[in-house]
């Protein structure tokens, strides 16, 4: 575990930078590297990679996954969608009223009333008893991605000012996978979407990615469909659906073979891709769920750098980042952020780990 640390007042971003005026790769990015920690622009992160390195991002497009839920008693609360399993059920969260936190009293057998008169009956705790999300069942049923593109809006927790359209919180190279591809690329189906953005992209612009490019650094796709997070119980990520297609398994492994750096562009590349990667250190196409939990027992395999957001002092997403970038790196990198009074969350700024 990382050294704790106190967030100063103030240092949560409240909305997309573009309403602080700035295009989505000027925000400040934080190079950590054994040597020092340096600042800079995202815009700057080709500079900051050589020749030779890949650049692995995690193309699931976000879905509007929350539905407002009408309980027995007439309460309104949010309903946040995760995921479907393999027999159609949904993953659930049921929220409190007033969106502060799960509502963790939920039972067995309850039933809220979800919009377009569907009704949402609680099964099970998922994946374990005593967990927060639900296994849930609906009448008629009914699939979730068609039910959130007709009546769901986005997620947002308390540090967010205001609502923020959807186009917002998609990164500019989220794009579902072509159903007629799917047996060559590996990706999963149009119809699977994230919950939450994969936020560590969100920086990325078009002309940045051909930049990229034009150094000399890859650029590859996965995806992995991120659920539901806990930003109140801080809890490692429930298990989540992915994919890394063949030739980005190929492209990893023959890069780390050369000498090159694999570069995950946030947690979620990091948890498909290590989930991919042997004891060999061979990265192999793989798709399905996972449950890998990156820490001192699991540090990272194939993972050499990190591109991600800044994460509260209580996350356990800081476990994953000290399993690839070491806890003395990350524990400065955090320093160096609260110092300069950087912005946190999934509009803030950004650090680039290569240990």
């Amino acid at each position: 575990m990382t050294a704790p640390f106190t967030l100063p007042p103030g240092s949560e971003a409240t909305a997309p930078p573009e309403a602080r005026g700035l295009a989505r790769d000027g925000v400040t990015l934080l190079a950590a590297r054994p040597g020092a920690v340096t600042t800079h622009r995202f815009r700057e992160l080709p500079d900051l990679l050589a020749p030779g390195d890949v650049v692995v991002v995690n193309t699931s497009p976000t879905e509007p996954a929350r539905l407002d839920a009408v309980r027995g008693d007439g309460t309104v609360t949010p309903v946040h969608v995760a995921t479907t399993l393999d027999d159609g059920s949904w993953v659930v969260e049921v929220r409190r009223p007033d969106n502060t936190g799960p509502d963790l009293g939920a039972e067995p057998g309850s039933v809220l009333l979800l919009p377009g008169g569907v009704r949402l009956r609680l099964v099970a705790p998922f994946p374990v008893p005593g967990s927060r999300l639900w296994r849930a069942g609906t009448d008629p049923a009914v699939t979730a991605a068609a039910h959130l593109a007709r009546y769901g809006t986005p997620i947002r927790y308390g540090h967010l000012a205001g609502a923020v359209p959807l186009a917002a919180l998609q990164n500019v190279y989220a794009t579902p996978a072509d159903p007629t591809g799917m047996a060559s690329t590996g990706m999963a189906s149009t119809e699977m979407a994230s919950a939450e953005m994969a936020s560590a992209g969100r920086p990325f612009t078009d002309r940045l990615l051909v930049r990229l490019v034009a150094r000399g650094v890859a650029v590859l796709p996965l995806q992995l469909h991120a659920g539901v997070s806990s930003p109140e119980l801080h809890e490692p990520p429930a298990p989540e659906r992915f994919a890394v297609p063949a030739a980005t398994a190929r492209i990893v492994t023959g890069t780390r073979a050369a000498g090159g750096r694999v570069v995950a562009v946030g947690t979620t590349v990091t948890r498909a891709l290590e989930s991919a990667t042997g004891e060999d250190g061979v990265t192999r196409p793989a798709s399905g769920w996972t449950d890998l939990v990156l820490g001192p027992d699991r540090p990272a395999r194939v993972v050499g750098g990190l591109v991600t957001g800044l994460h509260a002092p209580e996350a356990s997403h800081l476990q994953l980042l000290a399993a690839v970038a070491g806890v003395d790196l990350v524990d400065r990198a955090y320093r160096t952020a609260v110092a300069a009074h950087l912005l946190w969350h999934e509009f803030g700024d950004s650090m680039l780990f290569l240990p």
